[in-house]
């Protein structure tokens, strides 16, 4: 990594605010997918960040506060943030100044470790679309088992208290919820970055406006390819008089940047829509996305029993990787572009939510508590819930997150094996449902010794893909072991 030069005027790139977390007591930089927690140093550099100084005036006005401040150090960090895409270097960006994110009373005194930095809320499992990919569960959670509007207001408070600094708004379809721009509203006093997971068909300008206006921090809009014909398929929308359900989102894409919120595209790639991966990156440039989420399958709900017809070949995959660097070269600095690469060919596992009850937590529009979004398939594990056990018990010792937290658990390889702390051992719910145990080593890693049946051909399809509905299909039986 290279230092940014002395004459930038670093600023907080659109979509990210620095806040100081007084669970923590710490300054923390929160962004659309993410939350990096910084040391004294990082903090008090940013607080002299304001999109007009330069590098050098930053310095200085450090130098007045603290001794041996090193000018060579703070354009490296401010390099390594710029090239992480939370600051920007050309004059353009906002003041990083520290705005408190709420801890409620004792919250700090009472912290025990870990503490979750987010939060999943799928506050429905209602949808418009009917999309064979999905990795909602098969057994999908009715419109009369939703929390109501002040259950939600309470999940969101317990989880600052808990330490949680970014929440994750989707379903199903969350714009569904007539409730959810009080729901926004009430995560942005507390402090947390708000983050809508939507497919845009629900939306108008002013329900756009009225989030914009609530606080709401980034939206993330899914689209199902860039060919509008096969898009609709996919997303199992009967092609009617008037627009379609692709140009819908088109127009969703336009009424979000109008209403000056941060956008991103995501896309989930499959047999049927991974050869045109350039194109709907092309497609998010021109929707004026700032992010493109290019994102294989994750084989859950849904997406697991439909696998047989979703499962790219081994050269549609290695294509991905090629054309997804054509985009990067293609477009440079004007989109981010994310590639979440298909685990069961790369042959190493995932981080799933970044360690088990380590760092994210999911409540489930019944108020189930998961580690998850797919773990409450996992047998013989009795699921808390936020309603009557609450966020900070269901977390710290209800055997759902203690199972499977940290490394005691692991099996060998996983056990003597110096990734452990990088991948986690994987994903329990991939190993269960290949191996019929949560506990095995995720088949993904090559040095799995069930790796051979992510290799193995998936069941034999039926004549279509079978579309995600509430009347639930039997799902396949686990893999043998």
């Amino acid at each position: 990594m290279t230092a940014a030069p002395a004459a930038v005027a670093p600023g907080l790139r659109r979509g990210v605010r620095l806040v100081h977390d007084p669970v923590r007591q710490q300054a923390a930089l929160l962004y659309p997918e993410g939350v990096l927690l910084l040391n004294g140093t990082a903090a008090a550099v940013l607080r002299h960040c304001d999109g007009r100084r330069d590098a050098a005036e930053v310095t200085a006005r450090l130098a007045e506060e603290y001794e041996g401040v090193d000018a060579g150090q703070v354009l490296a960090l401010l390099a390594d943030l710029a090239e992480r895409r939370l600051l920007t270097l050309d004059g353009t960006g906002a003041p990083a100044e520290p705005r408190p994110a709420a801890g409620l009373p004792g919250a700090a005194a009472g912290r025990r470790a870990p503490a979750p930095l987010g939060l999943v809320a799928e506050l429905t499992h209602r949808c418009p679309l009917q999309c064979h990919y999905c990795a909602n569960p098969v057994e999908l959670t009715r419109q009369r088992d939703e929390l109501d509007t002040e259950q939600w207001l309470r999940v969101l408070d317990q989880a600052r208290g808990l330490g949680v600094l970014q929440v994750h708004l989707t379903g199903g379809e969350p714009l569904l919820r007539r409730d959810l721009t009080t729901i926004v509203a009430h995560a942005r006093e507390l402090g947390l970055y708000t983050n809508l997971i939507t497919s845009g068909l629900p939306l108008d300008g002013a329900r756009a406006a009225e989030l914009a206006e609530a606080g709401l921090d980034h939206v993330q809009l899914s689209v199902q390819d860039a060919d509008p014909v096969n898009a609709d398929a996919i997303a199992g929308l009967t092609r009617l008089n008037g627009p379609t359900g692709h140009e819908r989102k088109l127009a969703a894409a336009a009424l979000l940047t109008a209403a000056g919120l941060p956008l991103t595209v995501n896309a989930v790639l499959h047999r049927g829509n991974v050869e045109r991966l350039g194109a709907i990156a092309d497609l998010a440039v021109d929707l004026g996305a700032e992010r493109v989420e290019l994102a294989h399958t994750q084989f859950y709900g849904w997406a697991w029993v439909n696998r047989a017809h979703l499962a790219p070949s081994d050269e549609q995959v290695h294509r991905a990787e090629r054309d997804v660097a054509a985009a990067r070269a293609r477009h440079g600095d004007r989109i981010e572009i994310t590639h979440v690469v298909a685990d069961l060919h790369s042959g190493t596992a995932k981080p799933c939510m970044n360690g088990w009850g380590n760092e994210q937590l999911v409540v489930a529009p019944d108020g189930a508590v998961l580690p998850c979004l797919a773990a409450a398939q996992l047998p013989g594990m009795p699921v808390p819930n936020a309603v009557t056990d609450g966020l900070a018990a269901s977390w710290h010792d209800s055997p759902a997150f203690n199972r499977y937290r940290g490394t005691d658990w692991m099996p060998e390889p996983c056990r003597s094996c110096d990734l452990r702390e990088q991948d986690f051992g994987g994903c329990r719910c991939q190993a269960f449902q290949f191996t019929g145990d949560a506990g095995a080593t995720d088949p993904a890693c090559r040095l799995s010794p069930h790796h051979h049946l992510v290799h193995a051909p998936a069941p034999a399809p039926g004549p279509a893909p079978l579309p995600r509905r509430f009347t639930a299909p039997v799902p396949p039986a686990p893999g043998p072991a």
